[in-house]
């Protein structure tokens, strides 16, 4: 392990979004989505379940400032904020106690933290204005010894760090370090910083290795990840350390929520128990992902932060191994992950059922966290594939096109009525919601679209990763001179790609991502790249890992294009998958489609599609969103006249031809509650 050959990401404020996809999602954040949220954490959407998420924080500093006015706090806090007039009663409830979720902090924290990444890419002085006057409020709220987490601070602080397995006080630090971080990054304020660092140090004093301190860790990751930020941002030492104790104590035994929860122990097979957590071995024995989806990929993106900045080899195979377990056993084609409702967990290897999938927004927004630290350590394309799979389709099915609804759960088949009258369904939805007691997907989605560049690309001294493509203009330092990289897409309508270097003449290399989209399977042969590179005459040129290593010295204005191929591909699952037997899906590039009722008629499962015939591809609106459609020959089976009685003597099905139109499936649920299936059952 050489740490000079990891890869990091480009500052945001060194790149900008130009792209014609991409941009539109993150104008919809910035303009739609931002406000909207801001508005369902302070209580303001009519219908939409209340947050209670803003009141709380006010609830807590109106608290702290009537004890500082009777003279009960030893020292000023770092900041004060008297607003707290402006609280209005809730009829429904009047008094001035917690409300919500436990993690109910954390929804402000990934607002603030998308709020900054979006600054970076537009200065919005309103926003911004917004952002402050909250985070007045958020620091009000701080106890003077740097505690800040509302529940407590409000049901009585004799509790602190007593149940770290549910109550998500390390959680809701996590997602404060983030957020802080990203808005200081994007306007320079540190107000939040400092209070993140303050609730850090408290949180330091108590845990660690050192004899007296508590050997917990979280119940919920994101701790690990988060403090490894705080630790680049502001260089303390402390901080990486803090994250690595909790890796490292994670999972020995005796259990440290055995102790907590010596009520509740049970015995199981082979004495282990916590798999829910990641905490039921040791982090580097670890092999299978197992347990809640986000909470795993959390953990495995601080585990490979730590392996990277410790030069940890142990710890780094870990990664690759559950890397390899979730994306090769328990993946979906949507790159959606977590394959039952119960515990919103990974199921055995090869389970994947369709119409009960969970595939959690938030686990494919973590899966992508965790692709991108895996990039940083190897550029090697399985990841890039993953990351861009999981954005184009489970995540971004994720939010209606308007950004004004949200799914929680991503499913890959859909009945309507089964949604509403099958207790095993419920929680699959029909139709995207407005808002989520439990609403971590939603701000999640913000701060991910908000920092797209952040894992579009990487860098090395003389090397830019382009992991994603999208539309940008990248300023990276080679040398000491300043270079312009400008980036043009069709993606993912056609699969054009422009690349014109501006500035000094500088040798250095472009690090390409060839799609496995493009790459053709080739039985007992290598796979062929789908794809055409121009403009590269004196340059040396290297295919490694699945990139495509251009080295020259770029003359300023010099244009190299790639253009991938952009077939629509039939594919199957493997044969170990159950559900999947006998049906396929449709992918172009690196879209995943689906037939939705409203431009298939009814009863979805009646159709298959004729494999051995061609595809062509339209343009087609759904919901005013012009996309590529792809049109296929199928047939639908007829409903036979057998008379009463469910099951008959067997007869040949009668069939009529039909045209099945497949959309992207990240536009699925913008027309009203009807059928969609991703995977279609295959004509014989």
């Amino acid at each position: 392990m050489d740490r000079k050959n990891f890869s990091r990401p480009l500052s945001l404020r060194s790149v900008q979004i130009t792209d014609d996809f991409w941009k539109k999602e993150m104008e919809l954040v910035r303009t739609q989505m931002l406000p909207y949220q801001w508005d369902a954490l302070n209580d303001q959407v009519e219908g939409a379940v209340p947050s209670y998420c803003m009141r709380n924080f006010k609830i807590a500093g109106k608290k702290n400032l009537e004890r500082r006015e009777r003279g009960e706090t030893f020292r000023e806090p770092s900041y004060t904020f008297r607003g707290f007039e402006a609280l209005p009663q809730d009829p429904r409830h009047p008094e001035d106690k917690f409300y919500g979720f436990v993690f109910q902090d954390s929804d402000f924290y990934k607002w603030i933290e998308a709020v900054g990444y979006s600054l970076t890419q537009h200065r919005d002085q309103e926003l911004e204005k917004t952002a402050d006057h909250a985070i007045d409020m958020v620091c009000a709220a701080q106890q003077e010894d740097g505690y800040l987490d509302t529940y407590y601070i409000l049901n009585g602080k004799d509790k602190i760090f007593t149940n770290l397995k549910d109550h998500h006080e390390l959680y809701c630090l996590g997602h404060l370090i983030e957020g802080a971080v990203a808005y200081y990054q994007a306007t320079g304020k540190d107000k939040l910083l400092k209070a993140a660092m303050r609730y850090a140090d408290y949180t330091a004093e108590h845990f660690g290795p050192e004899e007296g301190k508590c050997k917990g860790y979280p119940g919920h990751e994101i701790a690990e990840m988060a403090l490894v930020r705080l630790f680049e941002a502001t260089g303390e030492e402390k901080y990486l350390n803090l994250g690595k104790f909790f890796v490292d104590e994670r999972g020995r035994r005796p259990y440290y929520f055995d102790k907590e929860h010596p009520e509740g122990v049970k015995d199981q097979p082979g004495g282990l128990r916590y798999a829910y957590n990641q905490a039921h071995i040791p982090v580097r024995e670890q092999e299978e992902a197992v347990g809640h989806a986000v909470r795993a990929v959390y953990l495995y993106s601080g585990m490979t932060d730590i392996a990277r900045l410790t030069q940890d080899e142990s710890l780094y195979k870990a990664c690759e191994k559950l890397w390899d377990n979730m994306v090769d056993r328990k993946m979906y084609i949507t790159g959606g992950i977590g394959g039952t409702q119960i515990g919103e967990a990974f199921s055995f290897n090869y389970d994947l059922p369709n119409d009960t999938a969970y595939a959690e927004t938030c686990a494919a927004i973590g899966l992508v966290f965790f692709a991108r630290r895996m990039l940083e350590m190897k550029p090697d394309s399985r990841y890039g594939d993953v990351m861009e799979r999981a954005l184009y389709n489970c995540i971004l099915s994720g939010m209606a096109l308007d950004g004004k609804s949200f799914f929680y759960v991503n499913p890959l088949e859909v009945n309507p009525e089964a949604c509403h009258k099958d207790e095993r369904k419920a929680h699959v939805k029909p139709v995207r919601q407005k808002w989520f007691g439990c609403s971590c997907c939603p701000p999640n989605l913000a701060r991910l679209l908000s920092s797209l560049s952040a894992y579009a690309f990487t860098e090395t001294e003389d090397t830019l990763f382009v992991h994603l493509y999208m539309g940008s203009i990248v300023k990276k330092q080679v040398n000491g001179k300043e270079v312009t990289i400008s980036i043009s897409s069709g993606l993912p309508h056609s699969g054009k790609v422009a690349i014109e270097v501006r500035g000094e003449s500088v040798p250095f290399t472009i690090a390409l991502r060839i799609p496995d989209w493009c790459r053709e399977e080739a039985e007992g042969e290598k796979a062929q790249t789908g794809f055409t590179l121009k403009g590269v005459q004196d340059g040396a040129c290297v295919m490694r890992d699945g990139y495509l290593y251009v080295t020259k010295s770029w003359n300023p204005g010099e244009p190299m294009t790639l253009e991938f191929a952009m077939d629509v591909k039939i594919l199957q699952a493997d044969p170990r998958v159950r559900e999947d037997i006998g049906r396929v899906a449709v992918a172009r590039g690196p879209v995943v489609y689906c037939l939705e009722e409203a431009d298939n008629g009814a009863d979805l499962h009646l159709l298959t599609v004729d494999c051995s015939a061609g595809t062509r591809t339209e343009v087609y609106t759904v919901a005013g969103e012009p996309v590529t459609s792809v049109v296929a020959d199928g047939f639908r089976q007829k409903l036979p006249s057998f008379g009463k009685g469910l099951y008959h003597s067997l007869k040949a099905a009668v069939k009529e031809p039909v045209k099945l139109r497949f959309i992207p499936y990240y536009v699925w649920a913008n027309r009203g509650e009807n059928e969609m299936t991703v995977w279609v059952r295959q004509e014989k």
